[in-house]
């Protein structure tokens, strides 16, 4: 079997194995009861990712240079850092929720690159003199990974939205999660002293607590679903608290390499100039956890807000055909 055949499997693999997975998450949601969905789906997405580790590496030896330069080639690297993303936070909270949204994510871009690209665009070509640079590696390869680690923090607190859309929750107390919670209906104003424990909640504490509005007013969440809230608004945090620094490494790598390719650190292409703003977006989500002390709808809101950023970063710029990062996506 040659190269290109192998490719060719693998990427049509890989698909048909995250499928699995997605319905593995999904039956595993809509039946808890049923026992080793958990560990299959798991078993699923950690196949998918080292098929598509063979499919990346094939496409190295085939084109003899790290496969970063066209479309096909970043979505399924992007894929990659999905579903290592995914795995690690799988490993880490023990929680099937990841793979409920991170599954369905990877799958549709997997579909998007083994299905819909013509196959011209699924071919490797020559590198253009630009991306041939060491750089390539070190730049490229930081963005896609701080993408993907972006794109499932920013799914996981939309995934934290639907579950608490029409609830006035506001989750308020460690940034970290890594206390316990409980629920606390607050009593009226007129009959809480100023002084009460009620009226205040200490940012620094290892305990958070959820704080709804009386019954009355808003239907609260059940113990079930403020459960689940707590476990998104937690892996999301910290999965965004992992990629953030990983965007800030790819931008000032890509500023070092346009000053040894253009001769500017920095020239206000539209790629760059989305890359800040999405450096600009996940940062003040930080912000606002962590000086803050921002829990629950809040920074959940600008984490979704992200999520629609690094895909116009990504790509949406790249529709443009305009800017210095043009070459090998769509134009």
């Amino acid at each position: 079997m040659d190269l290109v055949t192998l490719q060719n499997t693998l990427d049509n693999g890989a698909f048909a194995i995250l499928f699995l997975a997605m319905l593995v998450y999904w039956g595993g949601m809509a039946f808890p009861k049923i026992p080793y969905l958990q560990a299959i789906g798991t078993t699923s997405m950690a196949i998918a990712n080292l098929a598509i580790a063979a499919l990346l590496g094939a496409r190295w030896l085939e084109a003899g240079y790290f496969p970063l330069s066209n479309l096909y080639e970043s979505l399924f690297f992007l894929t990659w850092g999905i579903t290592a993303i995914h795995f690690i936070a799988e490993q880490r909270t023990g929680s099937r929720l990841v793979g409920i949204f991170t599954a369905p994510l990877a799958m549709g871009i997997t579909a998007f690159a083994a299905l819909s690209l013509p196959p011209e665009m699924r071919e490797s070509a020559p590198l253009v003199p630009a991306l041939k640079s060491n750089w390539l590696m070190m730049h490229v390869s930081v963005m896609m990974l701080s993408y993907a680690t972006l794109m499932v923090g920013s799914l996981l607190a939309i995934a934290f939205l639907l579950v608490t859309r029409g609830k006035n929750i506001q989750l308020q107390g460690s940034s970290l999660g890594n206390g316990g919670y409980r629920l606390k209906t607050p009593t009226p104003p007129d009959s809480t002293p100023s002084n009460s424990p009620l009226s205040s909640v200490n940012a620094s504490s290892t305990t958070a607590t959820a704080v709804l509005t009386p019954p009355q007013t808003t239907p609260t969440l059940s113990p079930q679903r403020l459960t689940v809230a707590e476990t998104l608004d937690n892996i999301s945090y910290r999965i965004i608290g992992l990629g953030f620094p990983l965007l800030t490494i790819g931008i000032i790598a890509g500023a070092v390499w346009a000053n040894e390719a253009w001769g500017s650190y920095w020239s206000w292409d539209p790629k760059e100039t989305w890359a800040l703003i999405t450096w600009l977006v996940f940062a003040a989500y930080l912000h606002a956890r962590i000086t803050r002390g921002w829990q629950g709808r809040k920074p959940a809101i600008l984490a979704a807000t992200g999520f629609v950023v690094v895909w116009i970063c990504y790509l949406g710029v790249n529709l443009l055909g305009k800017g210095l990062h043009s070459y090998g996506w769509f134009f």
